[in-house]
């Protein structure tokens, strides 16, 4: 099992309207170059939801299809693969405001279920996710603070490596 997070703040903004913006997931193949496709199945405004996922993986796609819950009270967004190339893969975003600014925090604990490819696959993939995490909160709000390690370069390298 590998745990990933990812921890950022976004300036000058409302957490509601962060947390609406980021459950927008249809958006994020214009905002991260790993992702090539999100299919919306259902979402906000409905707090059961779902969606498809394609990230560039390696040399091929990275394919999975998640439940997402949207708790507009805790300002949450629960994610658990249904179907997909992992074997397990399940976290949550979560927006806090803090004064004037919103944390944004993103966890997920994943796993291929393959032991003897677990050090080859677990740190791409980890990269990946937390590339495109990066990429995507950026991309919404111009004025975000990176708290987590992660270079982001520009999308043509994210997409050569």
């Amino acid at each position: 099992m590998r745990h990933v997070e990812l921890d950022a703040v976004v300036l000058g903004q409302d957490a509601k309207s962060v947390f609406a913006s980021v459950g927008r997931f249809e958006r994020f193949p214009e905002l991260a170059p790993h992702v090539e496709a999100t299919t919306v199945h259902a979402g906000p405004p409905q707090t059961e939801g779902s969606s498809s996922w394609e990230l560039h993986f390696r040399s091929g796609l990275l394919r999975w299809t998640e439940s997402d819950r949207f708790d507009t009270d805790a300002l949450q967004i629960h994610i658990e693969q249904q179907d997909g190339d992992f074997d397990t893969f399940a976290g949550r975003w979560s927006f806090t405001q803090q004064g004037a600014d919103v944390a944004v925090h993103f966890e997920v604990d994943f796993d291929f279920g393959i032991p003897s490819l677990q050090g080859i696959l677990d740190p791409i993939a980890e990269r990946v996710i937390k590339e495109t995490v990066a990429w995507a909160v950026t991309g919404l709000f111009e004025r975000t603070e990176l708290r987590s390690q992660v270079e982001l370069g520009t999308p043509a390298d994210a997409l050569s490596a």
